[in-house]
């Protein structure tokens, strides 16, 4: 039987950056990737400051950097089609960094060529079809019409939000009330000017819209939409007139789609939050949308992932005793989770809920934020080391 330190499951983002890192520590790594060639799969592709710090921290940000990223400087905000604040990022964020917008493939392939670079096995076209968690833990993987056992010290999970790995190891998910759908498409000949993170906001009908520009007049835009509006969901290329339609009527200027082609998938996804209580058992560690899946409104999944890899290598490299690491890896990851799951909620709560309630909210807290924007809580940025207490809670809310 074929052994390894690490075998994660899955070549995605979170998965490489770990395996970079710890082949670079001299650790026997396989990264088994189900696809052969990455496409676009409607990803996240806007990583926030605190994720550009992680990416820094496990030495991928040259790779995942000007070759293929554009930064995106501003945060322009636009409520009822008016731009209503224009925010700088590096100046303003406690990483003293921008946005990064990129093609998603063109980042996963960065990064796992990384990490073949640093010494990591890549095992592409494969699957694992069965996960032994224990002292010992192993896989079953197929692979060119053939089965292979493999050991390893320990397992990762790593294969996303539709992880069949985290139900082979015997993990339970938490999942919250479905409320928000999120839909997304990849545009070529998009007509905003780019460097700039464009959201726009009708929160009294619960909807939002976000573009990403990148280079070459390429944009990831996506619209979101409280369930409780009706709204049909949108799938396929057939269905851009409505997102177009949705989009516009959220905010977008009609020019910025006047020359637009569709070059990706259209899909929706639920925004409810799925996760593991426990990321960890038995040799087997819960990496990425494996282990929490947050809401896509407020794009932090990507960020999370690389705070997750990050942590699993700083435990991992503190301590022989892996199992240890293990449980203190999954501790620290649910604690961070806590943290942007709360931001998520009370953003939901003040940008996306219908009614009169909400409406009371929205009267008490926007005439303060509008004359002191440091009260909104900055977690979608500055990620979890930015305040997110009571006080800040009642800041953001116009209770104080």
């Amino acid at each position: 039987m074929a052994s390894f330190d690490i075998v994660t499951v899955g070549g995605g983002l979170g998965a490489s950056a770990l395996a970079k890192a710890m082949a670079e520590r001299g650790a026997r790594v396989l990264v088994v990737e189900r696809e052969r060639e990455f496409r676009d799969r409607v990803r996240g592709e806007a990583l926030a400051p605190w994720g550009v710090e992680e990416l820094a921290s496990l030495g991928l940000l040259d790779a995942v950097g000007p070759a293929i990223a554009d930064e995106l400087r501003t945060w322009r905000l636009f409520v009822g089609g008016m731009q209503v604040s224009e925010r700088p990022f590096e100046p303003t964020t406690l990483q003293r960094r921008n946005w990064l917008a990129f093609y998603h493939p063109a980042a996963q392939r960065a990064c796992l060529e990384a990490a073949e670079g640093a010494g990591a096995r890549v095992m592409r076209g494969a699957r694992v079809t069965a996960i032994r968690p224990g002292s010992s833990p192993s896989v079953v993987i197929e692979h060119d019409g053939r089965r292979e056992d493999v050991a390893a010290r320990l397992v990762v999970a790593a294969d996303g939000r539709g992880s069949a790995a985290r139900g082979l190891a015997g993990f339970e998910t938490r999942r919250d009330p479905e409320k928000l759908l999120f839909a997304g498409v990849y545009l070529e000949g998009v007509g905003l000017e780019p460097g700039h993170f464009y959201q726009f906001s009708d929160p009294f009908r619960g909807r939002i819209a976000y573009v990403f520009p990148q280079r070459d007049g390429r944009a990831r835009c996506y619209v979101g939409w409280n369930q409780a509006a009706g709204l049909p969901r949108l799938q396929g290329e057939a269905s851009f007139p409505g997102f177009r339609a949705q989009a516009e009527d959220t905010g977008v200027p009609p020019e910025a789609f006047c020359d637009t082609r569709v070059a990706g998938p259209l899909a929706t996804f639920d925004g409810a939050d799925t996760w593991v209580e426990h990321p960890y058992r038995d040799g087997v560690a819960l990496l990425g949308d494996a282990a929490v899946t947050s809401d896509p409104t407020w794009g932090q999944g990507m960020s999370m992932a690389l705070r997750g890899a990050r942590v699993l290598r700083d435990a991992l490299a503190a301590t022989a005793d892996w199992d240890a690491a293990g449980h203190a890896y999954a501790r620290e990851l649910r604690r961070v989770y806590d943290i942007v799951h709360r931001a998520d909620g009370w953003f939901q709560l003040l940008f996306m809920e219908i009614g009169a309630e909400a409406d009371e909210r929205r009267a008490r807290a926007f005439p303060p934020l509008a004359e002191d924007p440091t009260r909104a809580v900055d977690v979608p940025s500055s990620g979890p080391e930015s305040a997110c207490d009571e006080a800040a809670r009642r800041r953001f809310f116009g209770e104080e």
